[in-house]
C-alpha cells in the first residue's frame, strides 16, 4: 500500500476558533490543563514582541487532531497550547466567546469551568483552567502598556498562526498515540519548514525521498553514511558527478514500500543498521545543531539564485533596498529565511534536498567534530575523519595520512570553531562548505584555503577600523562582504595598524577579539611544526635556541612537548591579565592603561581565571605550572601564555642571580611591550 501524504494546514487563530464550524474534543487520556504563569507569560510576551517588531506572522506551534466526523476533531497533541489560546481570547474579551467549541470529554468540571469564565460561579472549579485564565489576564496587563487591547487582539487573531495537522483516517490511532506520547514535543520551526517544502513536490515518491533525506540528516551525531545501505551511494564519486541530482539519489530503490505511515511519524529510516547506532567509537559531538545547519545549507543553495550574492555584498550599504535584509544564521529566523527565497518551487526543493545531503556528508567528513571524551592534557579531542568503506568493513579514518598536514587541518578548523562557538556565528563553516561544494576535496589545497581564510579574517576584518564597532567587534555583514567578494585583495597591515586599534599600553584597550589570540596560537604552533616537523630537539641545539629567542624567551624550562601536545580547548575563553588589575599601584608601574594591552593578555579557562585573578605573576607561574595539576593543565595551555610565563621565569632567574629581592620586576611594562612586538611579528607574517 502506498504511503499517504500527511495533510498540514496553516491556520490563523481566527480561522481556528472563529472559522469553519468545528468542535475540538480533548479525550480522557490527555492530562489536565497544566500551563503555569511562566509559560503563559512567555507566550504573551513573544506575541507582543512580534507585534512590536512588525513581524508579518508569529507561529505558535502545532495542533494534531483526528477528524471523528460531524466536524468534531479529537485533539491528539497540542491541547495545552489550544486551551491557552482559548484562555487568552477570553481574557482579551470575556464577552466574545469563540464560535468553535473547546470541550473535554468526560470532564464535566473542566467544561463547566470554561463556560463560567470570567466569574466562575460554579460549584466545582478546574483550578488549572481558572489559574490559566488569571495568568493570561496578568500577562496581558503587564505587557499592554504601549499597545491597546484591540491592537493586540487583532494581531493575535489574524497574524498568530498554528500548524494544524490532521491524522489520516486509516492510521492505527492507538499506535499513533503511543508514538506521540513518547515524543512528547510540539512541531518545531524546522519541521514547519519541512512540511512547506514537501508540499512543493508533486510526486509522492519524491515527498517520501525528501523526508528520508531530511530525517537522515537530522541526526547530527552519527556519520551520514551510516544512515543508508552501503549500496545506496558511492559517496565521493556520486556527489562529485556532473549532473548527479536529487532525482538520481536512491534511484532504483523502492523507498515507498519501505516506508510506512508509522515510520514517517517515528522518523524511522529503513536503511539504518540499528545494531550499529549504539557503538560509541563512531558517535561524536557535532559543532552545529540541525536547524542552524539547515540555514547554512539554505545560504549555500541560494548562492545560485540570481542576484542573491550581489545582495549579500551590498547589504548594509547606502544602495541596499528595504527588501535586501541580512541573511541571519539563527534558527529563530529559519521560517523567515526560507520565506525570502524568490522562487520556492519544486526544482528549488529538490536542489535543496540534494545540497542538504552533500553538505551533511562534507560536514561529517571534512569538518572537525568533538569526541565524546573528556578533555585531557596532550590528547586532542578534535577529530577530522572520513567514514570509509574497506571491503566489508567500515570505519572512520584520518582525512590525510600526512601527519603534519592532518594536524594543520585539525588546528585550523578547531581554531575557527573555538573562536566562533556560538551556533549563530558560524560564518566560517559556511565559507568552508562553499569551498568544498565546488569539489575542492584535496587535503593540501583545503589547508591552504583555511589559512587564507584566517588571514582574510585577521587582515581584512579585524585590522580594518572601518569594519569594527566601538568595542572592536566586527560589524554585521562584513564577513560576507569580505570573504565572498572575489575582488578582495588581502590587506597588508602593520604593527602600528594593530596598535592603533587594540592599543599599545598608552590607553585602556576597547577590546581584543578571541580570534586574534586563537590565530596567534595557531601561528605559534605552525612555526614550531615548520621548524621541527614535530620531532624532538636535544637541549643546547642552536636551532632550538634561535627558535625560542625569536619567541622572546629562553628554552631553559620550555619543553617542546607543550607545542607537540597543543590543541584548541573549548574551555579557554577567558581573557587573563597576566599582571593582575588588582595589583596595580597608583604610584608605580605598570599602570592601569599599560596592563590593558595585548602584551599582558592571554587566554585561559573561566575556572582558572576566577581562582587566580589576583595572584602575582610569580604565583601564577608557580601555580599554573604546578606538577600536582591542582589547576587543569588544559586551562592554561595557550601557547602565548606559556611564552609569557617562560619570559617571567627567565626574569626570576636573573633576579635570583643578582640577589635582588624585588620580585615585581619579573613582569614589567617593558616585558609586555617586548612580548607584544614579538607576537605581532609572528601574527602579521603570512
Amino acid at each position: 500500500m502506498r504511503t499517504q501524504h500527511l495533510p498540514l494546514e496553516q491556520q490563523s487563530i481566527a480561522q481556528l476558533y472563529f472559522g469553519n464550524k468545528a468542535t475540538f474534543e480533548v479525550p480522557i487520556y490527555q492530562r489536565n490543563y497544566a500551563w503555569e504563569k511562566e509559560e503563559i507569560s512567555a507566550l504573551v510576551q513573544d506575541v507582543y514582541d512580534s507585534l512590536n517588531g512588525g513581524k508579518e506572522q508569529y507561529f505558535i506551534g502545532t495542533l494534531v487532531t483526528f477528524h471523528k466526523g460531524d466536524m468534531v476533531y479529537e485533539v491528539i497533541d497540542g491541547q495545552q497550547r489550544l486551551t491557552t489560546i482559548n484562555l487568552i481570547l477570553r481574557a482579551l474579551d470575556p464577552q466574545k466567546w469563540p464560535t468553535n467549541k473547546l470541550t473535554y470529554r468526560a470532564r464535566k468540571k473542566s467544561n463547566y469551568t470554561l463556560e463560567s469564565i470570567p466569574h466562575f460561579q460554579v460549584e466545582e472549579i478546574d483550578r488549572g483552567i481558572k489559574n490559566g485564565f488569571d495568568f493570561a489576564n496578568q500577562a496581558l496587563n503587564e505587557v499592554l502598556t504601549g499597545k491597546t487591547r484591540d491592537e493586540f487582539a487583532a494581531y493575535f487573531l489574524n497574524k498568530v498562526h498554528i500548524i494544524h495537522y490532521q491524522v489520516p483516517k486509516d492510521i492505527d490511532l492507538n499506535h499513533y498515540f503511543e508514538i506521540m506520547n513518547s515524543r512528547g514535543e510540539q512541531l518545531e520551526k524546522h519541521e514547519i519548514v519541512k512540511a512547506r517544502l514537501i508540499e512543493k513536490l508533486s510526486i509522492e515518491d519524491d515527498r517520501i525521498k525528501f523526508n528520508l533525506l531530511w530525517e537522515a540528516c537530522s541526526d547530527m551525531n552519527v556519520y551520514i553514511q551510516k544512515k543508508f545501505d552501503k549500496s545506496s551511494f558511492n559517496w565521493e564519486n556520486d556527489l562529485k558527478k556532473e549532473g548527479f541530482s536529487f532525482d538520481e539519489l536512491i534511484k532504483g530503490t523502492n523507498i515507498v514500500s519501505k516506508l510506512s505511515i508509522e515510520q514517517l511519524i517515528q522518523n524511522a529510516l529503513p536503511d539504518i543498521d540499528l545494531a550499529r547506532r549504539d557503538e560509541h567509537d563512531d558517535k561524536f559531538q557535532s559543532i552545529i545543531d540541525f536547524p542552524n545547519f539547515l540555514l547554512v545549507v539554505l545560504k549555500l543553495t541560494r548562492l545560485n539564485e540570481p542576484g542573491f550574492l550581489e545582495d549579500l555584498l551590498k547589504i548594509g550599504s547606502e544602495n541596499a533596498t528595504e527588501d535586501e535584509k541580512d541573511f541571519v544564521l539563527d534558527d529563530k529566523s529559519i521560517i523567515r529565511e526560507f520565506e525570502k527565497v524568490k522562487i520556492c518551487d519544486e526544482e528549488f526543493v529538490k536542489t535543496f534536498g540534494f545540497n542538504l545531503l552533500k553538505a551533511r556528508y562534507l560536514l561529517d567528513n571534512y569538518i572537525i567534530h568533538h569526541s565524546n571524551q573528556e578533555e585531557t592534557s596532550g590528547k586532542n579531542p578534535w577529530d577530522l575523519q572520513v567514514w570509509q568503506l574497506e571491503g566489508k568493513n567500515t570505519a572512520p579514518k584520518v582525512l590525510t595520512s600526512v601527519r603534519i598536514l592532518q594536524r594543520r587541518l585539525v588546528h585550523l578548523l578547531s581554531m575557527f570553531e573555538v573562536s566562533y562557538s556560538s551556533r549563530q556565528r558560524k560564518n566560517y563553516l559556511f565559507y568552508c562548505l562553499n569551498y568544498l561544494f565546488k569539489n575542492n576535496w584535496n587535503a593540501s589545497n583545503y589547508a591552504d584555503f583555511l589559512e587564507e581564510l584566517a588571514e582574510k579574517y585577521l587582515k581584512n576584518v579585524y585590522l580594518n577600523r572601518n569594519k569594527l564597532n566601538d568595542n572592536n567587534t566586527p560589524l554585521p555583514r562584513v564577513f560576507d562582504q569580505t570573504m565572498l567578494d572575489e575582488n578582495t585583495i588581502l590587506g597588508v597591515p602593520t604593527k602600528q595598524d594593530f596598535n592603533a586599534i587594540y592599543g599599545d599600553g598608552t590607553a585602556v584597550t576597547k577590546g581584543i577579539p578571541l580570534f586574534i589570540f586563537n590565530y596567534l596560537d595557531y601561528k605559534l604552533w605552525n612555526k614550531y611544526a615548520v621548524n621541527f616537523r614535530e620531532e624532538d630537539m636535544p637541549e643546547g641545539r642552536q636551532e632550538k635556541r634561535d627558535f625560542f629567542e625569536n619567541l622572546g624567551c629562553s628554552d631553559y624550562n620550555f619543553q617542546l612537548d607543550v607545542f607537540k601536545g597543543f590543541y584548541f580547548s573549548r574551555t579557554r575563553k577567558s581573557l587573563e591579565h597576566f599582571f593582575a588589575q588588582a595589583n596595580v599601584k597608583e604610584t608605580e608601574t605598570p599602570t592601569k592603561e599599560q596592563i590593558n594591552c595585548f602584551g599582558n593578555f592571554a587566554m585561559i579557562s573561566n575556572e582558572a581565571n576566577s581562582s587566580g585573578s589576583n595572584w602575582s605573576t610569580t604565583e601564577k607561574c608557580s601555580r599554573y605550572l604546578d606538577s600536582s595539576k591542582k589547576i587543569h593543565p588544559v586551562s592554561v595551555a595557550s601557547l602565548k601564555l606559556r611564552i609569557m610565563m617562560q619570559k617571567c621565569k627567565d626574569n626570576q632567574n636573573k633576579i635570583s642571580n643578582s640577589n635582588s629581592s624585588n620580585s615585581s620586576l619579573d613582569w614589567t611594562f617593558h616585558d609586555m611591550k617586548e612580548h607584544q612586538d614579538k607576537m605581532l611579528d609572528i601574527l602579521l607574517n603570512s
